[in-house]
């Protein structure tokens, strides 16, 4: 009977928008947060626009608008740097342009002003989101440079396969948000783990892993083999050591883009590991006379 080893990393809260590897529908909260500042941010700048146009004569109180734009787009996303938009563009009519307090507009010089100002909310929303995606993923591609580096160290310090597999399992998580399993195998068998951290290799899940060693390439959880599966399973190549597949339970709407490369350098340094390990216990081996 084949020995498994397995790690589970303690499943963490869910990655949001600032990871590149997720995809993700946005929790119903912030939406609402973003909306509400949205909302919040137009009022305010509505009053500074008729307190500055009740005052002193200004030709561009139309820009103020803008302000609540950029300061969404840079917060809280584009869907609320939009809501900006247009709510900046419906106030401005109503109570800046004649006639007011009413959105009819009699100057066809107005109609003008009230569309171009729309769309430099729509352009100044877009530019604000993606400068902010941008800076959300340069931190996090940071995050996942610094997280293989300590990888690599420590794995290297890994003193048994026991080690490695906890080593890696919580690395997995870390980078993913999801529960990673490492399964170490000999043979064609598998041993079923029970109480993962709560949860439980199934047996659909032991058949996907299995597959995936026997093909040598990733098997995707609802995809033949493993249609079953909740896991993805990589397999790990050693060419001396113990037999391994990398197992992550992915959420059905927090799937990454892209895992395959990251989850391939972890492979690949825990097939390393494994090598090694397996040439310095049989170089300590006693030799028989």
């Amino acid at each position: 009977m084949a020995r498994v080893e397995s790690g589970l990393g303690e499943e963490a809260a869910p990655l949001r928008a600032d990871n590149p590897f997720l995809v993700e529908a946005p929790s119903q909260a912030p939406a609402l947060t973003g909306y509400f500042a949205s909302v919040l941010m137009t009022a305010a700048a509505t009053v500074v626009a008729v307190g500055l146009d009740s005052g002193i004569s200004i030709p561009n109180v139309s820009l103020v608008f803008v302000i609540p734009v950029i300061i969404a787009g840079v917060s809280f996303g584009l869907g609320a740097s939009v809501c900006s938009a247009i709510l900046g563009a419906l106030a401005y009519n109503f109570f800046l342009t004649e006639p007011r307090y009413t959105l009819a507009v009699n100057d066809p010089a107005n109609i003008w002003a009230i569309v171009l100002l729309f769309f430099v909310g729509l352009i100044v929303s877009s530019v604000a989101f993606t400068s902010r995606r941008r800076a959300i993923n340069a931190a996090q591609l940071t995050k996942q440079a610094t997280l293989l580096q300590d990888y690599s160290r420590d794995i290297g310090a890994a003193g048994d396969a026991k080690a490695a597999v906890s080593i890696t399992s919580g690395t997995l998580t870390a980078l993913f948000g999801a529960p990673a399993v490492v399964i170490l195998m000999a043979g064609n068998d598998l041993v079923p783990v029970n109480n993962l951290d709560g949860a439980e290799l199934q047996a659909a899940d032991l058949d996907a892993a299995r597959a995936s060693l026997a093909m040598g390439s990733v098997a995707r959880a609802g995809v033949y083999p493993a249609v079953a599966s909740r896991f993805d399973f990589w397999p790990v190549p050693t060419v001396v050591g113990q037999s391994a597949v990398i197992g992550i339970a992915f959420a059905t709407d927090q799937r990454p883009l892209s895992p395959d490369t990251s989850v391939d350098i972890i492979a690949r340094i825990l097939g390393l590991a494994l090598d090694n390990q397996h040439l310095r216990a049989a170089r300590n081996a006693p030799q028989a006379d």
